[in-house]
């Protein structure tokens, strides 16, 4: 994928949905992880990336993979709130687990995972690996297909600590 790896940068999350627990990488580390970064007003998000990111959610074994939506708004702030995000998911079904980006601490409307990944903007993909780091960002959609191969490479990949 890339000659050189490097760490993923941590999640920095304002709140959590569709999950009792706080998902850092650190404690996911172990497992490939798939991040959808959307926006619920973004056309291609509702379009391609959130009904993608549902599909891989219901096809990989979560024993592997895990997903999870960033809903990482970086414009229209008032008509994205936490409330209004709570209704979209419920409307949409979307049951894995969404956090939402912390707001920036410098004014700038590009909220902090957003800039600490340097997203172009919604959708962006994102895959980690089993030790953490990063392996893919893509802004815009990926072929289901193309997703598919590179998420069973990564799963199929070992990890550093399982002594394999």
């Amino acid at each position: 994928m890339q000659a050189t790896l490097k760490k993923a940068p941590e999640l920095r999350i304002q709140t959590w949905l569709n999950t009792n627990e706080t998902l850092s990488l650190a404690e996911l580390k172990g497992k490939v992880i798939a991040i959808f970064a959307f926006q619920m007003l973004c056309p291609g998000c509702v379009e391609h990336s959130i009904p993608q990111a549902k599909k891989v959610y219901r096809l990989f074994n979560s024993n592997d993979l895990i997903v999870v939506g960033l809903h990482t708004v970086f414009e229209n702030h008032e008509a994205m709130k936490e409330v209004s995000l709570r209704v979209f998911l419920h409307e949409y079904r979307i049951d894995f687990p969404v956090g939402i980006d912390m707001p920036s601490s410098d004014g700038s409307p590009n909220p902090m995972t957003m800039t600490a990944y340097q997203m172009g903007g919604t959708p962006t993909l994102i895959l980690i690996d089993r030790n953490g780091y990063l392996r893919k960002k893509k802004f815009g959609h990926e072929h289901d297909l193309m997703l598919g191969a590179e998420l069973a490479s990564l799963i199929s990949e070992q990890h550093l600590n399982n002594g394999n």
